[in-house]
């Protein structure tokens, strides 16, 4: 993994999270894949999209989350076009996986709980 793939991983998903937090369509359409499979851990893991992560984001249902705004990102592997990343939040557990595209680092898909 270098330098550079780690910091535009860790970009990417400041994107998604701040994006998420700050009602920024625009950082969060940026950072997910238009196949994007998001899924809470649970007995139903549900499905969302990254068409209803944007409405959402829009309509700012991430304003509450932000906590006390920490994010903290760990690049655990790169592969190639592929990477896997955790993330810890006031609010979120998450792990990413994400994709190089020609447009840059995109996450493809998401599974997350509550913290």
């Amino acid at each position: 993994m270098t330098k550079t793939d780690a910091e535009a991983i860790t970009a990417t998903i400041l994107d998604y999270f701040e994006g998420w937090f700050d009602g920024d369509t625009a950082r969060m359409e940026r950072a997910l894949h238009p196949e994007l499979a998001k899924r809470r851990a649970g007995e139903e893991l549900g499905l969302l999209t990254k068409a209803r992560m944007v409405e959402l984001t829009r309509e700012g249902h991430g304003a509450e989350d932000r906590g006390d705004g920490r994010v903290d990102v760990t690049v655990h592997e790169v592969y190639g076009d592929i990477a896997t990343a955790s993330v810890d939040s006031a609010t979120y557990h998450e792990y990413l996986h994400l994709v190089r595209t020609p447009g840059g680092w995109q996450i493809a898909n998401a599974l997350w709980q509550l913290t």
